[in-house]
């Protein structure tokens, strides 16, 4: 699955699915102890969150075969149920996400297919792409949105001192790791921000050219707010 946007071959598989259909076979699956044609709805091509709740069900009813006393069967029977209840809301939850990307699609785009840079340096940033409009009659507006974070890199005083100092090539990999960490941090927070202010009624063409990232007074960090360019700044 994207960042934000459900894959096209994703949104396929889901809108293949009958949820009527997909209740009864459940249900026969519960009743016979067996997945029979449950397999044929393609679940496992409708994104890993409906495919994790699937092998939930496979592990439910596995269980309640093996169950024999019956105070477990009882038990393992219930959470079986359960399990069948979870997978029918994960896939009427994406059905529904599904509809609200198509409705909102029809006035902006955010694009989140954005590739981490091969090497990384304590100024990061992140380049989101989109296009909108106001309304469907308009012709599409294409912007984009540059955040940028200066990592403190400075190390913590509270966190334990290692008894032997690692090599430089383990110090630049660690540094690495956690500029990536960051990185990632910030990535999902710009495509979050410019997501929700056009989910807002936000306008593009008060979308700032770049933004730097705000940071957490006590962590030094960043944080759920870090990327929301519309808050007004200290």
């Amino acid at each position: 699955m994207g960042e934000i946007n459900i894959p096209h071959d994703q949104k396929n598989a889901l809108a293949a699915i009958d949820t009527n259909e997909l209740d009864r076979l459940i249900d026969q699956a519960v009743d016979r102890e067996q997945l029979g044609d449950l397999h044929r709805l393609r679940l496992t091509s409708c994104g890993p969150y409906i495919a994790r709740k699937l092998h939930y069900f496979e592990q439910a009813m596995t269980e309640h075969r093996q169950a024999k006393a019956p105070g477990k069967r009882a038990r393992t029977a219930d959470a079986l149920r359960r399990a069948g209840h979870d997978l029918t809301f994960a896939v009427d939850a994406m059905k529904r996400r599904m509809e609200t990307e198509q409705k909102e699609g029809q006035l902006f785009y955010v694009d989140d297919q954005i590739m981490p840079p091969y090497h990384f340096d304590k100024r990061l940033s992140v380049r989101v792409s989109y296009r909108w409009r106001r309304t469907v009659d308009d012709a599409w507006i294409l912007g984009s949105i540059t955040f940028v974070h200066d990592v403190d890199l400075r190390p913590d005083y509270m966190s334990s001192v290692p008894k032997r100092k690692p090599s430089a090539a383990k110090q630049e990999q660690d540094r690495q790791a956690r500029l990536y960490q960051t990185w990632e941090h910030l990535m999902r927070g710009a495509l979050y921000s410019v997501r929700d202010y056009f989910r807002d009624g936000g306008d593009g063409e008060t979308i700032p050219e770049s933004f730097q990232a705000t940071i957490d007074p006590h962590t030094r960090d960043l944080n759920n707010y870090s990327t929301q360019f519309w808050r007004q700044q200290p």
